[in-house]
């Protein structure tokens, strides 16, 4: 072990493993935290493609573009530390599917429901869902 531990230590500095130690376990609880909180105040059929998602349509133009700019970033750094909490711990994928969903790109509620329709995915989903009183997640059937 002692060994390990020195060839490690030889590419990387021990300021750099306790940083990513303590980087590891804010993800992990910050991802036991945001994770439940967000999962249950979605609607039930987010991620229905059948249903449509405006978002600030109602708004001033400018803070329209701003609020979408903020929710892009937001939702870049949600899909990094999902991507990161991979390899660390933390509930990675649910992660990297909330930054997903704060995104905007073509085809986005097509991949979002391809995601959330893996059956492990949605019984997840669902199970956390049921714990807090939440209707389970409505998914459109496939065409």
């Amino acid at each position: 072990m002692d060994g390990l531990l020195s060839t490690v230590q030889q590419y990387v500095s021990t300021e750099t493993l306790v940083a990513l130690t303590v980087l590891s376990i804010v993800f992990f609880v910050g991802s036991l935290i945001a994770i439940p909180f967000i999962l249950v105040r979605l609607p039930a059929d987010f991620f229905d493609i059948r249903v449509p998602r405006p978002w600030m349509e109602d708004h001033h133009p400018v803070l329209r573009v701003m609020g979408h700019l903020v929710k892009n970033v937001v939702g870049a750094i949600f899909l990094f530390a999902g991507f990161l909490m991979l390899f660390l711990p933390g509930q990675g994928i649910l992660t990297m599917l909330i930054g997903i969903s704060m995104l905007d790109f073509p085809g986005k509620r097509k991949v979002e429901a391809k995601l959330i329709g893996q059956p492990a995915v949605l019984h997840a989903l669902n199970g956390m869902r049921e714990k807090f009183g939440k209707p389970p997640l409505i998914i459109a059937p496939d065409p």
